[in-house]
């Protein structure tokens, strides 16, 4: 990207440091709209490309740079989901949207890992939840980017009717559409302790090996889903199942005897990652209803993990 010089007097370009305190919010929205953080970055830095391509009169002359930023970041992403079928098509095995690096102990609050530079961190909140990004995911590019932009950034339809290419009303009801969508699949959340409670038995369970204890956890119709891109080793099609998915769990830690399971943030609610030789090679999440677990997301690819390994 390029930069601006200083100023005559020292200080910073007030333009320059105008447009770099966008980015934040740029992050935030195309990690929404794509479910991953390589690519939300890839976005941003080609709209940032795009801003410094105009011509400097056209830059001065737009009123209002951070809606310019958001707009173009918006269609990059609109077209990125275009593609993402074809894509996910070629991808081996199941595909989940890449965790968040937040690395917070939950047990404790304290850091467990390296941060994000602050300028790049995605803010935790529901809409990052890795339940609602799964859903997300399901939806057509027309009715992701419609819901995201309106109903978690607030947007005006006139305005998210410029990014997505339609009429405002249409954009409701693909926003509509895609709300629905979220309320059937998530008709009530579980409050943050009684899901740390859950997953922390979870935890202990897995690690001792009861089979039986697991089972109580998990909900009869559990599902287990793990992407390991083809990379490492990983299910290839989900587990259904208490049982099943209990059993599989054993297995594995048979399989890995020095796996070591740490208590960390993903998505912003509690998950677990596991490492092996101090290396990061799992990164949990876990959808909870109630006193059970009913989805579980192991993120293995190693591409996807990168961003939790950054020193």
């Amino acid at each position: 990207m390029t930069t601006r010089p200083e100023t005559g007097d020292g200080s910073a370009d007030p333009e320059l440091a105008a447009i770099i305190g966008e980015r934040r919010q740029l992050i935030n929205l195309a990690y929404r709209l794509l479910g991953s953080l390589t690519e939300a970055e890839d976005v941003v830095q080609e709209t940032y490309a795009r801003w410094y391509a105009l011509p400097g009169r056209q830059r001065e002359g737009i009123e209002s740079p951070g809606a310019w930023l958001t707009t173009v970041a918006g269609r990059i992403c609109l077209d990125l989901l275009g593609s993402a079928r074809a894509r996910r098509e070629r991808y081996v095995g199941e595909w989940i949207p890449e965790p968040l690096p937040d690395g917070t102990q939950w047990s404790s609050g304290r850091p467990g890992g390296g941060p994000l530079d602050p300028a790049d961190r995605v803010t935790l909140d529901e809409s990052v939840d890795m339940a609602l990004l799964v859903v997300l995911d399901s939806m057509t590019p027309a009715e992701r980017v419609a819901f995201v932009l309106h109903d978690v950034f607030r947007y005006p339809f006139a305005e998210v009717a410029e990014i997505v290419g339609r009429t405002p009303a249409a954009c409701r009801q693909l926003a509509s559409s895609a709300r629905r969508r979220v309320r059937a699949a998530r008709p009530v959340a579980t409050p943050t302790a009684r899901h740390a409670r859950v997953v922390r038995d979870f935890k202990r369970a897995w690690q001792a090996g009861d089979i039986d204890a697991l089972v109580t956890l998990l909900d009869p119709h559990v599902t287990a889903t793990s992407d390991g891109g083809g990379l490492v080793s990983a299910e290839l099609r989900p587990v259904r199942g208490g049982e099943r998915v209990a059993r599989l769990l054993v297995e594995i830690a048979g399989r890995v005897a020095d796996l070591t399971l740490r208590e960390r943030t993903v998505n912003g609610r509690p998950g677990l990652v596991a490492e092996l030789d101090g290396a990061i090679v799992t990164v949990m999440a876990f959808d909870v209803a109630g006193d059970r677990i009913r989805r579980i997301w192991s993120v293995r690819n190693p591409e996807k993990l990168r961003p939790w390994t950054r020193g």
